[in-house]
C-alpha cells in the first residue's frame, strides 16, 4: 500500500513540474525594461497566499496552506495529508520616462508545489517555480543631424526574452514539537535571448545584428529553521530564519554580431563560453530571517528582513549578462510585513466569518544600481482565502486572491518609473492519501 501511495506521488509530481514548465515556456513571464541586466527580473518570493501577505513566509507555520518560502515549514501540516498548492499570476504595468508612456500585460503559472509525510515528524516537499524572467522590447532613432545627413536616417531596437526556473526537493522535521529544521535543494535551468538591431534605411549601408543566447544551470541548497514559543493560552511568539547557498551559473552564453546589407553579408563575432570556465558568474547567497506573533486559529502577523550581496556576482563584466555600463550589481535586501485575520473560522452560519483576509506592505531594494543609484520598489497587497469543503477532506482546501499594488524606479534622470497592479490566484489541495482503513 505505502509503495503505490509513493509511486502515485512520483507521478504526479512529475507530471505536474512538467505540465508548469510547459505552460510557463509559452507565455512571458514579465515585460519590462528593467529585465534587461543580469539574469532578469527576480520573481517576487512565494505563493499566491504569502504574495497577499507582502511576500512574507520565513517565521510562517499554518497547517492550512503550504508554505513553500521556508523548508523547515514543511512540517507543519496533518500528519496524514498530502497537500498541493498551484497558482497563476497576471502582471500589469505601465511606464513613464518624461512625456513617453507605455503599458504591458502578461499571465502565468506562478509555482507549483505538494508535500507529503515521510515518518512521524517529518514531511517532503518538492515543486517548481520562475526564479527570474526577462522580457523587454524598445526602439527609438538617431537624432544626431550631422550623423543623419552622411548616412541617412538611423534606428536602434532590442528585445529579449526567457526565463529561469527554480525546481526544488525539500525535506523537513520537527523536535519536541515547537523547533523545525529544514533542508532543501535547489536546481536552477533556463533559457535566456537577446537582441539589438542598428539598421540603416540607406541601403548603401549595412545594418547590424548583435545578439547573445544563454542556457543556464545552477544548484544550490537553502537550510531553514523555525521555532514557536506559547506566551499564553492563546498567543505564540514565532521565529525563522533561511540560509540559500551561492550558486554558480554553468551552462553556455553563445555571443554574435552580423552585419548584412545588399552589398555583403558578413559575421563580425562569434564566441560561444562556457559558463563556470571561460566566465564565472553566481547566483550570491542569500540570508532572510522573520518573526511572526498569532492568536492561533484566529490571527497572525509577520516581518521578514532578507539580504544578498550581488556586487561580487561577476555579472558587470560577463557577456550576455552585463548589457549596459548604467547598470552595476548591487545589494539586494528587503522589508516584508503582512497581516492575516479570520473571524470565526468555526462558525457554522455565515461564510464570510469562516474566510481568511489579509494585507502586507513591502520594500525592497533591486540587486543592481542604474546610473549609481538605487532601483527600489514599494508597495501593499491584500487578499483573501476563501474555504472550499469537499467532503471527508474537511476544510484545508482553498482558493485564494491577492493583488499587488506598487512602484518601481523614478522618473528622474536615466530611470523610468512602472506602476502596476499584479493579480494573483491560488489554489490549495488537501487530501488524506495515508488514512488505515478502518474497515474490510
Amino acid at each position: 500500500m505505502l509503495r503505490r501511495i509513493l509511486n502515485r506521488t512520483a507521478l504526479a509530481a512529475i507530471l505536474a513540474v512538467s505540465t508548469a514548465i510547459s505552460a510557463h515556456g509559452q507565455a512571458d513571464g514579465v515585460f519590462t525594461p528593467y529585465s534587461i541586466y543580469g539574469v532578469g527580473d527576480l520573481s517576487q518570493p512565494g505563493s499566491a497566499y504569502n504574495k497577499s501577505m507582502g511576500g512574507v513566509g520565513v517565521a510562517m507555520r499554518n497547517n492550512s496552506v503550504l508554505n513553500i518560502m521556508n523548508p523547515a515549514a514543511v512540517t507543519a501540516r496533518d500528519s496524514l495529508a498530502f497537500m498541493t498548492d498551484f497558482s497563476l499570476y497576471s502582471d500589469n504595468k505601465i511606464f513613464k520616462q518624461g512625456n513617453i508612456e507605455s503599458a504591458s500585460n502578461t499571465f502565468n503559472i506562478n509555482d507549483l508545489a505538494m508535500s507529503f509525510p515521510l515518518w512521524h515528524n517529518m514531511a517532503m516537499m518538492v515543486g517548481v517555480m520562475p526564479f527570474s524572467d526577462t522580457g523587454f522590447s524598445y526602439g527609438f532613432m538617431y537624432t544626431d543631424p550631422d550623423l543623419i545627413g552622411r548616412t541617412g536616417n538611423i534606428t536602434y531596437s532590442a528585445d529579449g526574452s526567457g526565463s529561469i526556473y527554480k525546481a526544488f526537493a525539500a525535506v523537513g522535521v520537527t523536535f519536541a514539537k515547537r523547533l523545525s529544521l529544514g533542508a532543501q535543494w535547489n536546481y536552477h535551468f533556463g533559457n535566456i535571448e537577446k537582441t539589438y538591431y542598428t539598421t540603416f534605411n540607406d541601403a548603401s549601408y549595412n545594418s547590424i545584428k548583435n545578439g547573445t543566447s544563454a542556457k543556464l544551470t545552477a544548484h544550490s541548497f537553502k537550510f531553514g529553521l523555525q521555532f514557536e514559543q506559547p506566551v499564553s493560552a492563546r498567543y505564540t511568539i514565532g521565529i525563522g530564519a533561511t540560509y540559500s547557498t551561492p550558486a554558480t551559473i554553468r551552462g553556455t552564453m553563445e555571443s554574435s554580431r552580423f552585419s548584412a546589407g545588399t552589398a555583403a553579408s558578413d559575421t563580425l563575432f562569434y564566441k560561444l563560453d562556457k559558463l563556470g570556465q571561460d566566465a564565472v558568474v553566481t547566483i550570491p547567497s542569500e540570508l532572510a530571517v522573520g518573526i511572526s506573533f498569532k492568536n492561533s486559529g484566529k490571527w497572525m502577523a509577520e516581518f521578514d528582513y532578507s539580504r544578498a550581496d550581488w556586487s561580487g556576482s561577476g555579472m558587470d563584466n560577463a557577456r550576455g549578462f552585463s548589457a549596459s555600463k548604467l547598470f552595476r550589481a548591487s545589494v539586494a535586501d528587503s522589508y516584508r510585513f503582512g497581516f492575516e485575520i479570520i473571524p470565526n473560522r468555526n462558525d457554522v452560519r455565515s461564510y464570510l466569518m469562516r474566510t481568511a483576509y489579509r494585507v502586507g506592505a513591502y520594500h525592497k531594494n533591486e540587486y543592481y544600481l542604474l546610473d549609481g543609484k538605487k532601483v527600489a520598489s514599494t508597495g501593499i497587497t491584500i487578499g483573501v482565502t476563501f474555504p472550499v469543503y469537499l467532503g471527508n477532506l474537511g476544510r484545508n482546501n482553498g482558493i485564494t486572491l491577492g493583488v499587488d499594488f506598487g512602484r518601481r524606479g523614478s522618473p528622474a534622470g536615466e530611470m523610468i518609473r512602472e506602476n502596476y497592479v499584479n493579480f494573483s490566484i491560488g489554489f490549495n489541495f488537501f487530501d488524506i492519501w495515508f488514512r488505515k482503513t478502518q474497515y474490510n
